[in-house]
């Protein structure tokens, strides 16, 4: 009858730790990648301000607004101070970039932005 009981002990043991790891490793999050046309937070789709979709970003951004990337009618804010990154994303202002990073919400912690 002991060794029953240390055999279920064990296995509940496994269960709580392969459950802990995956809930961790959720919790952690993983890098995906996007692909969409950056543009701001504030105007998202519907640039107001500027002649060009280029011209409205940089405006906005200038004035406090964050970089995001539009992946059909979504609008992810792009959350990064890597001054490589922000230069990619102010080059591709307007236009189809991929960002690499970890989905938070609405938001993407961006670990490296490419021209496309």
């Amino acid at each position: 009858m002991i060794r029953g009981s240390r055999f279920w002990q064990s296995i509940a043991i496994s269960v709580f730790s392969a459950t802990a790891f995956l809930s961790l490793y959720a919790a952690a999050g993983h890098k995906q990648t996007f692909t969409g046309e950056v543009g701001d937070s504030m105007c998202g789709k519907k640039h107001m301000e500027g002649e060009t979709a280029a011209d409205c970003t940089r405006a906005c951004v200038s004035h406090g607004s964050s970089y995001a990337l539009i992946v059909g009618d979504k609008v992810y804010t792009l959350q990064t101070t890597d001054k490589a990154a922000l230069a990619t994303l102010d080059s591709q202002a307007g236009k189809t970039a991929t960002v690499t990073g970890i989905l938070n919400g609405d938001s993407i912690d961006v670990s490296s932005v490419a021209a496309k």
